[in-house]
């Protein structure tokens, strides 16, 4: 064999060999990305769980780690529901709302004039329960104090009224106006009759964070896919892509005349 042979031989085993050693650590750079990003994985995960135990931990305002106080006239499991409407309303609607979230906001905007239309006519009654699902996403309180706000203003008779009043003044999702109580008590001022000294009082200690940190536990508990979550009949319609308002009236309707 000549030389020329030989360090042609050579110079593509040396190619080869090369072009194997640039695999092997490209696979190891692959399988270095994979372990690195199941480690972020479980860090989010552990600070998303961080951030939902510092919003039930203990913290000066929050009253989150003392008693569980209802707001009056609570129904329901562990009394976790605020009902509006008449009890003698054949057809019955359960919504898992948090009053950071846009979705909530717009499943509001679009839904409210019948919903109030179908409870005002005593053909419906509506079961809230108040999370705080966006509190744990972004961080902040501001579900869980706007949550406590309006169990606060169940307290004094007007629940119905504050609660829009907080969905027509939701801030960014990733604002937490909602966690400064002086906000919460101006919005009040929008409701007749509910800034009232009991009403600030209440808002300000948190008296129901306790309670809405249970009410977010028993969403959790629940599997629900997030919030808005709109149950009617055991479904959740709000997943419905063809439901409309004037749907929901026509199912309402049917039910009260079976």
């Amino acid at each position: 064999m000549s030389e020329k042979n030989r360090d042609g031989k050579r110079s593509a085993r040396e190619r080869m060999a090369v072009e194997r050693e640039k695999q092997r650590a490209a696979e190891k750079r692959r399988r270095a990305l994979i372990v690195g990003a199941s480690v972020v994985c479980v860090l989010g995960l552990a600070a998303v769980v961080g951030v939902l135990a510092a919003n039930s931990g203990k913290d000066k305002k929050s009253g989150a780690s003392g008693p569980v106080v209802s707001p009056s006239g609570a129904t329901g499991k562990d009394s976790l529901a605020i009902p509006v409407g008449k009890d003698a309303a054949k057809s019955a609607l359960t919504v898992w709302e948090d009053f950071r979230c846009p979705a909530c906001q717009a499943f509001e905007t679009v839904y409210r004039p019948t919903i109030h239309q179908l409870v005002d006519s005593g053909q419906l009654k509506v079961e809230y329960h108040l999370v705080t699902l966006i509190d744990g996403n972004m961080g902040g309180s501001g579900s869980r104090d706007a949550a406590n706000a309006a169990a606060c203003a169940q307290d004094a008779g007007k629940f119905t009224a504050y609660h829009d009043v907080l969905y027509e003044n939701q801030p960014k999702e990733a604002s937490d106006e909602f966690a400064d109580s002086s906000k919460l008590i101006e919005l009040a001022g929008k409701v007749d009759g509910l800034d009232t000294p009991a009403f600030q009082k209440c808002v300000k200690d948190g008296t129901h964070n306790s309670w809405v940190v249970k009410s977010n536990q028993a969403f959790q508990n629940g599997h629900f896919g997030g919030t808005p979550t709109v149950l009617f009949g055991g479904k959740n319609i709000y997943a419905d892509q063809t439901m409309t308002p004037a749907k929901l009236k026509q199912m309402v309707e049917a039910q009260n005349k079976g």
